[in-house]
């Protein structure tokens, strides 16, 4: 029986050892094989885990006496076998962020133009801020109120009066009469 579990071991070593290269290989390769190698990984770690249901029926037909030795060794192939799973789907996944990247274009560059961006908006924000809080201040010293008690002051219809709607059309009296504090 010893000799079955040897041979199923043998068998095992090479087939992980083909699987790690390719693996390995997966990320790099271009998209038509990609899919192909990614197809007979599968396969190959299939048939690594019917070795090992192979191996660990042997181990379980072992004397008792003899089976220790032989079950310390299914637990290290069975680590081994999880370890090469989870590397399969670590090279799966950046063999799926790749193709993520070539179909929405994502060259690398647009999360930096992106932060850029946000960086403009936030300094442009700040100053518009700034801006507003010293037009504000300046109204505190002077006496005068920065805002009407009522805003029917402001518009002449009560229908467009109602900051609550939303539209433009009702906070355009508030931004007509401080044009100063914004920044185009």
């Amino acid at each position: 029986m010893s000799s079955d579990f040897e041979g199923y071991e043998q068998d095992f070593a090479v087939l992980t050892a083909e699987i790690t290269g390719k693996i390995a290989r997966v990320p790099r390769l271009p998209p038509d094989e990609k899919k192909q190698m990614v197809a007979n990984v599968e396969k190959q770690l299939e048939e690594a885990r019917e070795l090992l249901e192979q191996m660990d029926l042997e181990v379980r037909e072992i004397p008792p006496q003899s089976r220790g030795m032989y079950s310390n060794r299914m637990r290290s192939y069975k680590q081994e076998m999880g370890k090469l799973e989870t590397d399969f789907k670590r090279s799966r996944i950046a063999y799926s962020d790749e193709v993520r990247n070539e179909l929405l274009g994502d060259d690398g560059n647009s999360s930096e133009n992106q932060r850029a961006h946000l960086l403009d908006n936030t300094e442009r924000l700040e100053r518009s801020s700034r801006r507003l809080e010293a037009g504000y201040q300046i109204a505190v010293e002077t006496g005068v109120s920065p805002m009407p008690k009522t805003p029917n002051k402001l518009w002449h219809k009560p229908k467009e009066s109602s900051l609550w709607k939303g539209s433009l059309k009702s906070s355009s009296p508030i931004l007509i009469s401080y044009p100063n504090f914004l920044d185009n």
